[in-house]
């Protein structure tokens, strides 16, 4: 399990400093934050297709760290060849490249969480969920906040770099993880859809899946804000990454308090519609004109609202997937999400040029769509066979 936890942190962390390193570099290579925004955004679109294929694929194999290890090493390489073409090469060439990188991103996120219940038992889950939660949020403080200090003191290229490394670094970890027993093999097309109709067949992880989706959107508007965020308020958009690592401070101390008492999250359900609440004012917040603590201040609140969301869609996610089809939901899920994020920061590039604040007040507006979309879709009770 410590191998496990160490690996998740180590390439979580990469995919967290990359995303701000992006957006910096972008910047800082044409002096606008509609070139970082298209990059982000090149990176995570292509989520929604490689997710699902990638859950399959991992699902089908007894060996599935192996697979988790060649998709990291073709992530960092993907990295690699973006960091080396902004600035010299057309932007639309690089934005192709970082689609295809963007495609094995779901192996850093619902890749790795899908191998979790083959390394504790059913007792000690709830646990262990949250403890892998935390390393999302570890991931959240160290990325930017490397981000911020690596492209502060050396330039936007050299965090990028450090980002790569990170990456890469985790690989021995994915060799290590356990087999497993392979799902039964039927044609590739039914494989693919199969995470999509499990999701659907649940009205539960239904409703926890899209609200996390449509709040994802508003987040990754808020992520493509904070560069401009820092020079509105600090007076430097390398300190604007830094906010991200209050958030996730916050968010990590939210997760912590989770993983010692398990007992908290009992109803993970309603802990999606109030942690979405929390995100949404923490956003409203950041638009309040005053003191640069008060831009502090609605990080942190968005932080509380954004950890014990992600444990609370990982319980639900353990809870109602069928194991031979844990992959693909995680997966599916993670793709479903950072596809959320790229639709935000696409809209986010535009938007915030001409306003940043009007930028968090759409976000916002997406936190106040995520818990309507909750409330639509009623559910009369979790499904308790599928209880762990």
């Amino acid at each position: 399990m410590a191998r496990y936890l160490l690996g998740a942190t180590v390439a979580r962390t990469g995919d967290e400093l990359s995303g701000p390193a992006l957006l910096v570099l972008g910047l800082a290579a044409t002096g606008s934050i509609e070139t970082g925004s298209a990059l982000l955004t090149g990176l995570t679109v292509s989520a929604a297709v490689g997710g699902p294929l990638l859950g399959a694929v991992l699902d089908r194999s007894r060996r599935p760290g192996m697979l988790l290890a060649a998709a990291l090493g073709c992530y960092a390489g993907g990295l690699a060849i973006v960091l080396a073409g902004v600035g010299t090469v057309a932007t639309p060439l690089v934005v192709a490249v970082a689609l295809g990188a963007g495609l094995l991103n779901p192996a850093l996120s619902g890749g790795w969480t899908a191998q979790l219940p083959r390394l504790v038992d059913a007792r000690t889950l709830p646990r262990a969920n949250g403890l892998d939660a935390m390393t999302f949020g570890g991931a959240s403080l160290a990325g930017p906040a490397l981000a911020g200090v690596l492209a502060g003191a050396f330039g936007a290229p050299v965090a990028l770099v450090a980002a790569i490394v990170l990456v890469a670094a985790a690989i021995p970890a994915a060799l290590a993880l356990p087999s497993q027993q392979p799902a039964p093999r039927t044609r590739l097309l039914h494989d693919l859809l199969a995470g999509i109709r499990a999701i659907g067949a649940s009205r539960s992880l239904l409703r926890a899946t899209a609200t996390s989706v449509v709040s994802f959107a508003g987040f990754g508007m808020l992520l493509v804000a904070t560069p401009l965020l820092g020079e509105q308020r600090f007076g430097d958009a390398g300190l604007g990454a830094l906010l991200l690592s209050v958030l996730a401070a916050t968010a990590l101390l939210a997760n912590a308090v989770l993983a010692r008492a398990p007992r908290l999250l009992a109803r993970p359900d309603r802990a999606v519609l109030a942690s979405t609440a929390l995100l949404g004012a923490g956003m409203l917040l950041a638009t309040v004109p005053g003191p640069a603590v008060l831009v502090v201040a609605a990080a942190a609140v968005a932080g509380l609202g954004e950890g014990p969301q992600l444990t609370a869609l990982f319980a639900i996610r353990h809870r109602e997937a069928p194991d031979g089809l844990r992959a693909r939901i995680f997966t599916t899920g993670a793709s479903l999400k950072i596809t959320g994020l790229a639709a935000g920061s696409a809209l986010a590039g535009p938007v915030a040029a001409a306003s940043p604040t009007a930028c968090l007040l759409t976000a916002a507006g997406f936190q106040a769509l995520a818990a309507l979309t909750y409330v639509s879709i009623p559910v009369r009770k979790p499904s308790p066979a599928r209880a762990v």
